[in-house]
């Protein structure tokens, strides 16, 4: 591969930049093509926690039984009712966001749940991430990417491996 694919027009997340805006939550209902789904001993401080630090909507609710949360398009988690593991699993999820909601995802949670949030951490990747523990004991990464710098070491590592960049 030795194109560039420029693909930001395909998804919900804007290219990063100075311009960038973030979208608002996405209220449609579409055939979910990835949604994680998980189990919480107390629904209610969950979804809390989803809205009012993560900043999900919760797109609907079956009482007692699930709740659907959405932010951007094709950022779906479901919650219901049941056991939590007793530490966070290996795994995390990952959700995109812009730079200029990091700092304030963190102090959501923070405000929230005191001691949920770690980092932010610049990553080689190019991007800014923030883990989060949930009530659910679930790892969040809200990770938000950097203006590429067609100058910069991410770019150079890609040229490195045959990917042309814009301007560089």
């Amino acid at each position: 591969m030795t194109t560039y694919f420029d693909a930001f027009d395909i998804g919900p997340v804007p290219a990063p930049g100075p311009g960038a805006v973030a979208p608002e939550p996405f209220r449609g209902i579409y055939g979910m093509p990835a949604f994680m789904t998980l189990p919480t001993a107390n629904l209610a401080e969950s979804v809390d926690f989803w809205e009012r630090g993560l900043g999900f909507i919760n797109l609907f609710t079956i009482p007692d039984r699930l709740t659907h949360l959405r932010r951007w398009a094709f950022q779906d988690a479901l919650l219901i009712p049941g056991e939590i593991p007793a530490r966070p699993p290996a795994i995390s999820l990952s959700f995109a966001c812009m730079r200029d909601q990091s700092e304030q995802i963190a102090r959501n949670c923070e405000r929230v749940r005191p001691g949920s949030v770690s980092g932010p951490r610049h990553t080689p990747w190019n991007s800014v991430e923030l883990e989060i523990i949930t009530p659910e004991n679930a790892r969040i990464i809200m990770t938000a990417a950097k203006e590429l710098d067609p100058a910069g070491p991410e770019a150079r590592s890609l040229g490195e491996m045959g990917i042309a960049v814009p301007g560089a």
